[in-house]
């Protein structure tokens, strides 16, 4: 009996859960049959957009010990690996001496992406190390250009060295993506090309890694970094310590050392607002703030009521869920200023508690700058009131008790939102701004990367381009990109040689510039994920994770999972955490799972066929 074949394209962290939920079911293959697992990456198994040769200043932004590929506790977390392989903590630098010099990594630091991939590899070889003898791994050090879906139910992916791999099954996950060029960035793209003879420091980066690609921008030049967010702290880190710039110190009392080798950072975005730090954790590695209000069961009863109205099902984000959501976290940050647990039956959401959590959300209500310093003092002072609520703690600080909601409620923002859960209205309103509200908010940096910004504004390395509303306007006389803002005392204009766009890119099939999407799109074996006449990103698929076709029909052996579904899932990209359900680690199990059923049905009807002998006859069933 010949072997069946799986494809996993892309073997990243979500590749890797895929590769892990075979190993665990590779029992339920029916007896005699084995199983090829063809692993389509050219890095390293496991590391995905986590490479462990990237610069050691890139840093995780989830707490070392929260971080496991093993939720279920049947393997070590991120800090448990880390004291095996022999890492000591030498203030802030990691290194694995395997002695006793240095402190023991801490199961609350920060630690260094590159360990991170350290990590996901050595999972990879467990992984791969666990395999039964009737499952065996080829990995294709290459990517896969297209596939071939076959009458038969079988595929055959095609790799950009020409080999092909033919599979009975495919998961896609490719992880992140990179855009085809819009019609600005080409704007861009030619006037740096077209002025680069006068002026040699122009550059334009729509896309910041790998952060080599920022090697371009000269020392002492200036750079115009649209973007505020995680992306942003990685981008002016580079600049910085990757440029052998120092920090000195800590906290309040963190200082910069220029190499003299970093250009000047100006920043800007939209608002201009910085991401909020991270509150000291005070809830233990596996703690969450546990809902009252806003509930994936408060969720369900919001649509069964629409229905029994006879109403669209669908839910209107501002009308049905931000109350809920509010409520949760006025009660949350009331609990933390009482400093007391509040009874949720005798909690009311009042005026002053709703004018707080409404002010977290939206800082520059009602606010106007009559210029650039005015408005640099606004921004100083409130990553410095931020930083002193993120050091109480994210129990004791009414903010971080508040902001923590957001991220310890996601279960129940995804019950409200996937799968068309929104009315496409609602929806467009929800992804183009609340969700940057909450990335903001609740899912900002370590304390330390703005304790760092603002020693990097003390000592001139850093400064703002603009203030809310920025834009990038092309200055042809000078050979320069310029970041215009309107004050309300006047327009002020910054100029800067080189433009980074610091952001990670939303993944819409579409616009991807991956020959492999494209090449699904042209075949329809997949299709943009819709919500009515809205199109967030991603590709369409089920409930189990199989990837719908263009005439909307389930593609028999094929799923699709993480950041190519964030679309009609939602926030796809957390890895699990150490001790709570993972919705990561349950999409790999529905959807092997699936292919294992899939597998099971194809090899009872082969043996109905084997045994059935020749006096078959066919009949009606009524």
């Amino acid at each position: 009996m010949t072997a069946l074949s799986v494809s996993i394209v892309g073997v990243g962290p979500r590749g890797l859960s895929i590769l892990q939920r075979i190993s665990e079911l590779a029992g339920q293959l029916p007896a005699g049959r084995t199983l090829d697992v063809h692993l389509i990456d050219p890095a390293e198994g496991g590391q995905g957009s986590h490479p462990a040769n990237q610069p050691a200043h890139l840093l995780t932004n989830t707490l070392a010990g929260q971080v496991t590929m093993f939720a279920d506790g049947t393997g070590p977390s991120f800090t448990e690996w880390a004291a095996s392989a022999g890492y000591r903590d030498f203030g802030g630098v990691y290194l694995p001496t395997g002695g006793t010099a240095g402190d023991p990594v801490g199961e609350h630091a920060y630690l260094p992406r590159q360990m991170l991939g350290g990590y996901l590899s050595w999972v990879f070889d467990r992984t791969v190390r666990s395999l039964p003898p009737h499952v065996r791994v080829v990995h294709h050090r290459d990517r896969a250009v297209d596939i071939e879906a076959h009458g038969g139910g079988d595929f055959t992916v095609h790799l950009r060295n020409g080999h092909v791999v033919p599979s009975d099954y495919v998961f896609l996950a490719t992880g992140h993506c990179e855009r085809v060029p819009t019609a600005q960035d080409r704007a861009y793209e030619e006037f740096a090309g077209t002025n680069a003879d006068r002026n040699p420091w122009l550059v334009y980066c729509p896309h910041p890694y790998p952060v080599e690609r920022l090697r371009n921008i000269a020392p002492g030049s200036t750079v115009a970094v649209q973007g505020f967010g995680l992306t942003a702290h990685d981008v002016i880190s580079e600049l910085t310590a990757g440029r052998g710039g120092v920090f000195r110190g800590s906290g309040w009392a963190t200082e910069y050392l220029p190499s003299g080798r970093e250009p000047r950072i100006e920043l800007f975005s939209r608002q201009c607002l910085p991401f909020s730090a991270r509150g000291v954790n005070q809830k233990g590695l596996t703690g969450q703030h546990r809902p009252r209000f806003f509930t994936r069961e408060a969720v369900r009863l919001l649509r069964a009521e629409a229905v029994r109205r006879g109403d669209d099902p669908r839910l209107d984000f501002v009308a049905d869920v931000l109350p809920l959501l509010l409520k949760e976290m006025g009660y949350a940050y009331r609990a933390a200023a009482d400093g007391r647990p509040v009874p949720p039956e005798e909690y009311e959401f009042t005026a002053d508690d709703r004018r707080a959590v409404e002010g977290i959300i939206d800082p520059l209500r009602g606010r106007a700058f009559p210029d650039r310093d005015a408005f640099r003092k606004f921004f100083v002072d409130y990553v410095v009131e931020d930083l002193e609520q993120a050091e109480r703690g994210n129990r004791t600080s009414p903010v971080k008790a508040a902001t923590d909601v957001i991220r310890d409620t996601r279960a129940s923002l995804r019950e409200a939102v996937e799968f068309s859960g929104l009315t496409p209205t609602s929806h467009r309103t929800f992804n183009s701004f609340y969700v940057p509200v909450m990335n903001r908010v609740s899912f900002g940096p370590p304390r330390h990367r703005n304790h760092q910004l603002l020693a990097l504004m003390r000592a001139g390395i850093v400064d703002l381009a603009g203030g809310p509303g920025s834009k990038v306007v092309l200055d042809r006389e000078t050979a320069r990109f310029a970041i215009r803002t309107e004050y309300t005392g006047g327009t002020e204009i910054r100029h800067a040689d080189a433009l980074v766009i610091a952001r990670l890119d939303a993944f819409h099939p579409e616009h991807d510039r991956s020959p492999l999407i494209r090449g699904l799109l042209a075949r329809g074996l997949v299709r943009p994920y819709a919500n009515g006449p809205f199109q967030p990103g991603g590709i369409d698929i089920d409930e189990q994770g199989r990837i719908v076709t263009a005439v909307g029909e389930p593609l028999p052996g094929a799923w699709a999972v993480g950041y190519p579904v964030e679309g009609p899932r939602f926030y796809t990209h957390a890895l699990p955490r150490q001790g709570l359900a993972s919705q990561f680690t349950a999409d790999a199990d529905a959807s092997v799972r699936d292919m294992f059923a899939q597998i099971r049905h194809r090899h009872e009807a082969v043996q109905e066929d084997t045994y059935a002998g020749t006096d078959r006859k066919s009949v009606s069933v009524r």
